[in-house]
């Protein structure tokens, strides 16, 4: 009996221990503890629930335990393989409106060999799709697909362990910031301009037509970087110098790139900003948006094809390093970057690229210089044009809407103006003719509504013709001949 006794204790004994070891675990794994690691293993144990990569709500799941001769593979790897549950759950992508759900970019500190590419596909359960070398930055990226669903901020993290490499990202998306409303014409400006259409009221509010009278842009190389533009467009015969289409599927024309080239160079019915200058029709967007990869192919494409400046009416809402690197490269080179501030309205976060000090971000005006209800504020906010119903070029005729996506192209003809006048002008200079010369709307001097304000295209001209004849030299006049 006594034997019997102690051996039912014993057993008693160890079951209790498995049992509140098991609860304990499973316990700690659904806590907000900090992730731990077994000892002798590099692998994380426990659980975190926040937010990942500046992506709140996002849930990351790793394994309570590896065994230490298991190979690395991620903090969201596979189940351990001593376990005989064969049963395996479908892993979910994660779905977000701010990056690509399973796609990273990654940037070697060397250009790895064939094997290395192998090992690391092989290692973190990566598809390679593709690779480029950036004309303008030297860069050499490479885009990878996750195979198995991972969250792109599990995989970023892991990936940033890796010696071999020098950044990783995710595949951020963009959207084109047009705030369509309804089909109405807007109100024409009290002084009704003397060409284009007179509903377009942003030819009088910004000096337009007197500006045209110095400089129409003529021959200016203006990158748009949006969704396809409409070549045939009457009103832009002439006006597409090169086109470039990096996007899978091959759509026709799109109202939105077609509208940002017209207000840049119209020049039929209606009047663009710089109606002579060339447009770079660059193709980035189709109707889910454009991603990181696809719009620095395009900024590198327009920089190495010589754009004086670069039209950017989209934004989105993370710091993206990749963009930024080719942006300052673009920056450079001396091209003027230009971009949407977003419609995010007065509690907007920062926007991208717009929020770069290399671009300068435009608000967006009405037709009585008040701020449209939709343009995003924010210290970046450089300076302001009209953008709301605005008569625009269209496919199959002029059309109405709304955003700081057509104010941008405002100032991307304004730009181009400048540019005609003094070819030597830096980015620097032109955005301090810009601020200089606005016309000051809002709270006294800079705000986060209107910048330094409504920009004024005949007085920025005016000012970059002067700073021109300040600095060509005067010859001495010629005294070796006449009579004695």
């Amino acid at each position: 009996m006594r034997m019997h006794t102690k051996i039912s204790l014993l057993i008693a004994a160890v079951l209790a221990t498995s049992v509140s070891g098991a609860y304990a675990q499973k316990m700690y794994s659904r806590s907000n503890a900090p992730i731990g690691r077994a000892p002798g293993n590099d692998h994380p144990i426990g659980g975190y629930r926040g937010p990942g990569f500046g992506m709140p709500g996002i849930i990351l799941a790793v394994p309570s335990m590896v065994a230490p001769d298991q190979p690395y593979v991620d903090d969201n790897g596979p189940p351990p393989r001593r376990q005989r549950n064969t049963q395996r759950r479908a892993r979910t992508p994660v779905v977000s409106e701010d990056f690509v759900p399973n796609e990273v970019l990654i940037r070697f500190v060397v250009t790895p060999s064939a094997r290395q590419i192998a090992t690391l596909q092989r290692r973190y359960r990566l598809a390679r799709i593709d690779s480029w070398t950036s004309q303008l930055s030297g860069v050499t990226s490479y885009r990878w697909r996750i195979r198995d669903g991972r969250p792109v901020p599990a995989v970023v993290r892991t990936l940033q362990r890796d010696t071999l490499i020098a950044s990783v990202q995710p595949n951020y998306l963009y959207a084109l910031q047009e705030d369509a409303g309804k089909a109405e014409l807007a109100p024409a400006a009290k002084a009704e301009p003397t060409e284009g259409d007179p509903s377009q009221y942003e030819l009088g509010k910004l000096h337009l037509p007197q500006a045209h009278a110095l400089a129409k842009g003529d021959n200016v190389l203006v990158a748009v970087i949006d969704s396809a533009v409409d070549a045939d467009n009457a009103e832009l015969a002439g006006s597409i110098a090169e086109k470039l289409d990096v996007v899978a599927d091959r759509a026709g024309p799109d109202k939105h790139g077609t509208a940002v080239a017209g207000l840049i160079a119209a020049h039929r019915k209606l009047m663009g900003a710089a109606p002579n200058a060339k447009i770079l029709a660059v193709r980035a967007f189709d109707k889910g948006g454009s991603t990181t990869d696809n719009i620095r192919k395009g900024i590198d494409w327009a920089a190495t094809h010589g754009a004086r400046v670069i039209n950017m009416s989209f934004a989105g809402k993370h710091d993206d390093p990749a963009l930024q690197g080719e942006i300052a490269a673009a920056y450079g080179k001396g091209i003027v970057l230009v971009a949407a501030a977003g419609n995010d309205g007065p509690k907007s976060p920062r926007l991208y690229p717009g929020a770069y000090p290399q671009v300068i971000a435009v608000a967006a005006t009405d037709a009585n210089d008040a701020l449209a209800a939709a343009s995003s504020h924010g210290d970046y906010v450089a300076i302001a044009a009209p953008g709301e119903k605005m008569l625009l070029v269209g496919l199959h005729g002029p059309v109405v809407d709304s955003g700081t996506s057509f104010a941008a192209p405002l100032i991307s003809g304004i730009a181009a103006l400048m540019l005609q006048s003094d070819p030597a002008l830096t980015p620097d200079e032109l955005r301090a003719i810009l601020q200089k010369t606005a016309k000051d709307l809002g709270a006294k001097g800079r705000d986060p509504e209107f910048g330094w304000g409504l920009a004024d295209a005949f007085a920025a001209l005016t000012a970059a013709r002067a700073s021109v004849a300040s600095t060509v030299p005067v010859e001495p006049a010629n005294t070796s001949s006449g009579a004695h």
